[in-house]
C-alpha cells in the first residue's frame, strides 16, 4: 500500500489528494472532506484554529494507514492531509483518501481513518464565535459532544 500524509498552513487541494490515491488498480477512491462548519450547537462561528503536535500526528496518521492496510488488505493507497493555522468557514481542515479495487473496503477505509484520527491524533481547535469568545478543545472531543 502507498501513502502519504501532510500537516500543512497552505489549503489543502482537493484534486491533489484525488491523485495520489488513485491507482490503476482501483475501482474506487473514497475521500472525505472534513469543512469549516458555520456554526457548533447553534452559535455562529466566525473561524477555527488548528494546531497540531506534528512529530507524533504523522505518527499516527502512519499507524493509521497501517490499521487500514491490516484490515482491508487491498486498499491500494491511503492519504491524509490536515490543516492547521486559522481557517474561515467553508475551507477544507482535513482531507482523507483511499483507493481500493472496490468501493465497500474504500468507504469503510476511508470511514475508519477519519473516527481514528478524531479520537487518536494530537490536533486541537480553537472555535472563534462571532460573540467574540472562544474555546479550544481536542478535535476527538469536540466530536464526541456532537454523536448522536
Amino acid at each position: 500500500m502507498t501513502t502519504d500524509f501532510k500537516i500543512c498552513f497552505a489549503p489543502i487541494e482537493l484534486q491533489e489528494v484525488y491523485e495520489l490515491a488513485d491507482n490503476g488498480a482501483n475501482g474506487a477512491v473514497v475521500v472525505m472532506s472534513g469543512m469549516v462548519r458555520n456554526q457548533t450547537e447553534g452559535r455562529p462561528v466566525e473561524y477555527l484554529e488548528y494546531q497540531a503536535y506534528e512529530p507524533m500526528a504523522l505518527r499516527v496518521f502512519a499507524q493509521i494507514a497501517n490499521e487500514v492496510g491490516q484490515k482491508w488488505p487491498i486498499v491500494t493507497r491511503t492519504v491524509i492531509h490536515h490543516r492547521v493555522g486559522k481557517l474561515r468557514v467553508g475551507e477544507i481542515s482535513v482531507l482523507i483518501a483511499v483507493g481500493a479495487p472496490h468501493r465497500g473496503e474504500a468507504f469503510a477505509a476511508c470511514q475508519y481513518a477519519i473516527d481514528t484520527l478524531k479520537h487518536q491524533a494530537p490536533i486541537w481547535k480553537k472555535e472563534h464565535w462571532s460573540d467574540g469568545s472562544s474555546s479550544w478543545v481536542s478535535i476527538g472531543a469536540c466530536e464526541e459532544q456532537h454523536q448522536p
